[in-house]
């Protein structure tokens, strides 16, 4: 989630009745546009994200977000990485100007972005995944992400063996920080005594720096590992693979099938249900801006054990149904607070 490398710049908007992927190198920038449509009526929709859609996690689930909304509704879009904030609003005027209805900045520190150029471009609709900020054509996407962590908590402790459970992200935002707080939550409702360590490697897409993270836990005796932090977290992964009787808790994206032997599960944010449905109603033009909260009641967040390992006692897995079925009734509150 919410990671940074080389910032990307839209450059030029070209028409073609085909399908067209196009890398325009600006200003040291790249951007990537397809259409499945043309013509000055169509429904165009753009992306930016602050990291690598490669990383298997936050980014690349929403370019698979952005592919359905061109699938399903005919849109044609495009794609930029950015890194800085004078790049988010840099990238938002540009895509106002052009006219697209659609610009989704992808993550909470997308909002202040939002906030100073919407009011520019009142026929764009731009929607942040995270953050409060609100306007006549504003809007954030707020996702529970903390409920299906405090499932995959209640997971964790009920596998471990040391009785240490570990937390790294990649920054210190306010949603990853909400997210581990209910994972130490739900391991205390199964486990009251059991340890939780936290870090954050500083970035989002330093590998190496994971791994080292990673490993310092395990030194430490955490066996299991719930990471949030994007291409960074594959070097978690790969500390995890390397070490004996560990398991990791995926996030963001479903990634069970990154390391599938030592995966617990997921913690995964439905990305694509969630735009397409954003989407769908600015298309429309039945979009009313909002915060858009989606929760466990919504299926867009969940908690999703990889179904490759069985380790999970029947007792625990029956627990965590029931309590996932409290979340999408709204009767039960998670606690607030610092990671522990």
């Amino acid at each position: 989630m919410y990671n940074g490398l080389h910032g990307y710049r839209l450059s030029g908007i070209a028409r073609s009745m085909l399908v067209i992927h196009s890398a325009v190198l600006f200003g040291g920038a790249c951007a990537s546009r397809e259409s499945a449509s043309s013509g000055e009526n169509a429904f165009r929709v753009a992306l930016l994200t602050p990291g690598p859609i490669t990383d298997q996690a936050w980014n690349s689930s929403a370019y698979q977000g952005l592919e359905r909304i061109r699938d399903s509704l005919g849109a044609e879009i495009s794609h930029i990485q950015t890194k800085t904030p004078a790049e988010f609003e840099e990238n938002f005027r540009q895509y106002g100007a052009q006219g697209y209805a659609l610009v989704i900045g992808h993550g909470f520190e997308f909002q202040d972005a939002a906030q100073r150029v919407g009011p520019e471009y009142p026929k764009t609709m731009y929607v942040t995944t995270g953050g409060t900020g609100v306007g006549p054509n504003i809007a954030a996407l707020s996702f529970a992400f903390d409920e299906p962590s405090y499932l995959a908590g209640m997971a964790a402790a009920a596998v471990s063996k040391t009785g240490v459970l570990g937390t790294i992200g990649g920054t210190e935002l306010p949603p990853v920080t909400a997210s581990f707080t209910a994972f130490a939550a739900g391991a205390r409702a199964v486990r009251p005594d059991i340890s939780v360590l936290g870090a954050f490697i500083g970035n989002w897409d330093d590998a190496g720096a994971g791994k080292e993270q990673a490993l310092a836990q395990i030194a430490r005796r955490a066996d299991v590992i719930f990471q949030n932090a994007d291409a960074a977290g594959l070097g978690v992964f790969q500390a995890v693979r390397e070490s004996k009787g560990v398991w990791i808790i995926g996030a963001n994206a479903d990634q069970n099938g990154v390391a599938p032997t030592v995966t617990l599960g997921s913690v995964v944010i439905d990305l694509p249900h969630a735009f397409l449905l954003v989407a769908r109603e600015v298309k429309a033009g039945a979009f009313s801006p909002r915060i858009v909260r989606l929760d466990t009641s919504s299926d867009v967040v969940r908690w999703v054990p990889n179904p490759a390992v069985a380790v999970l006692p029947a007792a625990t897995t029956a627990r965590i149904d029931s309590t996932r079925a409290r979340f999408a009734r709204h009767q039960l509150t998670l606690p607030t607070g610092p990671t522990p």
